[in-house]
């Protein structure tokens, strides 16, 4: 049952759904040359024109697929997540076409707030609906104009839309400051890196060269170069302080075992999942310890290593990863920011063999002999220190930046349903 004062009326009721300019047309006549926006440009809430493509179009035809501030923007397809998600295009680059996979939902103003529409079709409502009618495939789902035509919409008096709308508009403000901060922290990060470590941060979002040969961000294929070590620090191989330890598990049948895995991205080491022996599908595994440095054989391309933690002590892992110890001259903690470097992500890379990247093998008797610059072991106690601290600001910040996003999430689904609702000025609240 909707609230008092409310309706629901099919989308085309209350906008005009308009489809875009497609690409690769021969024969144009009087053909005119324009930015356009493609479904990379349209992200959950914001349009991004990092990058802006060009497209040909009879000049004719240009009111016909321009966009007006205003316009909500949404694109027919994409992941599961992503169904019903779009923003709000504020006019910035005018005239600005959009590409047939992207739709332009252009509101009836005297009917629905735009910032209301774009809002509530990426809410759970919203989301509900598009998924119960897309057309799905593995992982990829998507709509057509139809669909999105009959999406009943929910209609507040237009005066409660408005307010909805700044009060969703302020929680993106504040979603935004915190991505502000963040981003800054991650630059700070790549520079302390650089600066503790004497190497090129291996993030991605550092200065590294464009051209990445065609493979994912997360991998690092450039010829490893070691610059000059440091005043007081020694060039060593690392074969001359760590070990592969193996620990070879002998599987019962009854007994339960803790599996871990590693993420990519130097994400840690996590509980992969808690298995009896007989469910075990390799019988190969070893045992793992807190505080051995884990590397996949199989992910390191992509930076999975680790330090395991207390936790995890005594999990169990498949000959695809090897666990690695030190003499105590080598802190593990050091080690494992010294993979956020750029130079370790390729000496991991030039350690593996493989004609496709996400079959590589890491070797871990060559990755041993590459030559490493390293400090005085309180050195690395004092780098381990100051990069502690960073992280945790940064950890500290994204948990924020979620717990922000999840508030706004529940809000949504109170406000745009009418399960909350908002105080109005006496004046307003008579005229709804």
């Amino acid at each position: 049952m909707l609230p008092k004062g409310w309706s629901r009326r099919p989308l085309h009721e209350v906008a005009d759904v308009r489809t875009g300019v497609a690409k690769g047309k021969a024969g144009l006549i009087d053909p005119v040359e324009l930015p356009y926006l493609r479904v990379a440009n349209v992200q959950d809430s914001f349009i991004n024109l990092s990058e802006v493509k060009t497209i040909e179009v009879e000049r004719h035809q240009i009111d016909r697929y321009s966009l007006k501030a205003g316009d909500i923007l949404m694109t027919e397809g994409g992941d599961f997540d992503k169904l019903g998600r779009g923003a709000v295009w504020n006019g910035t680059l005018d005239p600005c076409l959009h590409q047939n996979h992207v739709f332009a939902v252009r509101a009836k103003r005297e009917l629905v707030n735009p910032l209301f529409l774009s809002a509530l079709s990426a809410s759970e409502y919203g989301r509900t609906y598009f998924l119960s009618c897309a057309k799905r495939s593995t992982n990829l789902a998507s709509i057509n104009s139809s669909q999105l035509k009959a999406f009943p919409v929910l209609l507040p008096p237009i005066s409660e839309q408005d307010r909805i709308a700044q009060i969703l508009s302020t929680w993106d403000q504040a979603i935004a400051t915190t991505e502000h901060l963040l981003a800054n922290d991650r630059m700070q990060w790549n520079a302390l890196i650089g600066l503790t470590l004497h190497l090129p941060s291996a993030n991605p979002d550092a200065s590294a060269p464009a051209e990445n040969s065609g493979l994912p961000a997360s991998v690092q294929p450039g010829i490893p170069t070691l610059p000059p070590a440091p005043a007081g620090w020694r060039r060593i191989q690392l074969r001359d302080h760590l070990k592969e330890v193996r620990r070879q598990v002998a599987l019962v049948h009854d007994k339960t075992y803790t599996l871990v895995t590693v993420k990519r991205s130097r994400g840690g080491v996590e509980l992969r999942d808690v298995l009896q022996g007989k469910e075990v599908k390799t019988p190969t595994q070893f045992y793992v310890h807190a505080n051995d440095f884990l590397i996949s054989k199989r992910q390191i391309v992509h930076g999975a290593c680790g330090i395991v933690p207390p936790a995890l002590d005594g999990a169990v892992v498949s000959n695809e990863y090897a666990a690695l110890n030190t003499d105590g001259e080598i802190d593990l903690r050091f080690l494992r920011y010294l993979s956020e470097s750029r130079y370790f992500q390729q000496t991991c890379f030039h350690s593996s063999i493989g004609v496709h990247v996400e079959k590589m093998i890491f070797k871990t008797d060559h990755w041993l002999n590459w030559p490493f610059n390293i400090p005085p072991l309180a050195q690395q106690k004092h780098i381990v220190e100051i990069l502690d601290a960073a992280s945790r600001e940064i950890a500290l910040i994204s948990e924020q930046l979620k717990a922000l996003k999840r508030e706004k999430s529940a809000l949504m689904a109170q406000l745009l349903t009418g399960k909350r609702r908002v105080r109005l000025p006496t004046g307003e609240a008579s005229a709804a």
